[in-house]
C-alpha cells in the first residue's frame, strides 16, 4: 500500500519468501548503569567514545540494548483469503516455471518479525505490539545475544496496540519509563528494533509532534511522532531518550510502500504503562 499507514512488522508468507532470524547462544557481560544527562546550560554531554574522548551514544547503547528483542511470530491464516490459492494466472505461471503450487497447509502458515523489550527480566516480561502476535501460535523471543526462547502471551491491550509475553527470567538492564507527557517537539529519541527482519537495528531522531491524532482511524489515540526511521519490524520497539528511559513503543509508520520516509509513531509510555498494568494485573 503505497502511501498509507503501516504497522511496522515484517511479515511473509511461507514457502514463497524465507523469513532469516537469529539464533545460538552467545552470553555478554552486563553492563553498569549510565548517568542521566546533565541538563542546563553548559552542561556536558556524558556519553563519550572509550580512548577517544568525543561524544558517542555507544556507551549508552551499550546499556540498553541488551534488553530489546527481536519477536519472531508463526500464525495461521485462513486459506480461503489467500489470493494465491483461487488465482489461475498465478498457477499457470508456477507451471510455466515447473514448480509445484504451494499447497493449502503450507499457505495457511505466516511468518513474521517485530520487536519487543524486556520490561522485567526477573519475571521474563516482554513488551510488544499487540498486532506483531496477532493469531499467533508459535511465539520465539531472540535477545541480542542471539538466545532464543519460546513464548507465552500473558494478554493484550488493543486500545494501546500493547501486548505482553513471558519468558524465562533473564538477568538484563532494567529500563524505565520517562514521563512521556513532558516530551517536546525537539526532543532527541532513539528507535531500537527489528527492521525488515535484519536483526537489531538503532536510528536517531527527534520528536517531531506530540498528542498527534487521527492514525489508524483515530483506534490508537494519541501518540508520539518522530523521525527516527521506524521501518517494517521495528513494531513493539522501544522509543528511547537520552537518559535512556523508555518514551513510547513504536507502532506504525507512513511511507510508500512500507519504507519509511521520516514518519512514524510511538505509543506514550505513560499511556503503555497502565495498559501492561491492566494486563499483568489481570484487569
Amino acid at each position: 500500500m503505497a502511501g498509507g499507514l503501516l504497522p511496522s512488522r515484517v511479515g511473509w508468507v511461507a514457502p514463497l519468501v524465507a523469513c532469516v532470524l537469529l539464533a545460538g547462544c552467545v552470553s555478554l557481560p552486563r553492563t553498569q548503569d549510565l548517568p542521566a544527562p546533565t541538563s542546563g546550560p553548559g552542561g556536558r554531554f556524558p556519553y563519550v567514545k572509550a580512548g577517544a574522548g568525543y561524544p558517542s551514544l555507544a556507551p549508552l547503547l551499550r546499556r540498553i540494548t541488551p534488553a530489546v528483542v527481536n519477536v519472531a511470530v508463526i500464525s495461521d491464516v485462513d486459506p480461503d483469503d489467500h489470493p494465491f490459492l483461487n488465482d489461475p494466472a498465478f498457477r499457470r505461471f508456477l507451471e510455466q516455471l515447473d514448480i509445484e503450487p504451494p499447497s493449502p497447509d503450507e499457505l495457511r502458515r505466516r511468518q513474521s518479525v517485530g520487536s519487543g523489550v524486556i520490561i522485567d527480566g526477573a519475571r521474563g516480561l516482554v513488551l510488544t505490539n499487540a498486532h506483531v502476535i496477532e493469531d499467533a501460535h508459535d511465539i520465539t523471543v531472540t535477545l541480542k545475544d542471539r538466545r532464543s526462547f519460546k513464548a507465552r502471551l500473558i494478554g493484550r491491550d488493543r486500545g494501546t496496540d500493547i501486548a505482553v509475553l513471558r519468558i524465562q527470567p533473564m538477568d538484563v538492564p532494567r529500563l524505565d519509563f520517562a514521563n512521556s507527557n513532558t516530551l517536546e517537539v525537539g526532543d532527541f529519541v532513539l528507535a531500537i528494533g527489528n527492521p525488515f527482519g535484519l536483526g537489531q537495528t538503532v536510528t536517531s531522531g527527534i520528536v517531531s509532534a506530540v498528542g498527534r491524532t487521527g492514525i489508524a482511524d483515530d483506534s490508537l489515540g494519541e501518540l508520539i511522532q518522530t523521525d527516527a526511521s521506524i521501518n517494517p519490524g521495528n513494531s513493539g520497539g522501544p522509543l528511547i531518550d537520552l537518559a535512556g528511559r523508555i518514551v513510547g513503543i513504536n507502532t506504525a509508520l507512513i511511507g510508500p510502500a512500507g519504507g519509511n520516509v521520516g514518519i512514524g509513531f510511538a505509543v506514550p509510555g505513560n499511556r503503555v504503562q497502565q495498559a501492561m498494568r491492566r494486563i499483568v494485573d489481570g484487569r
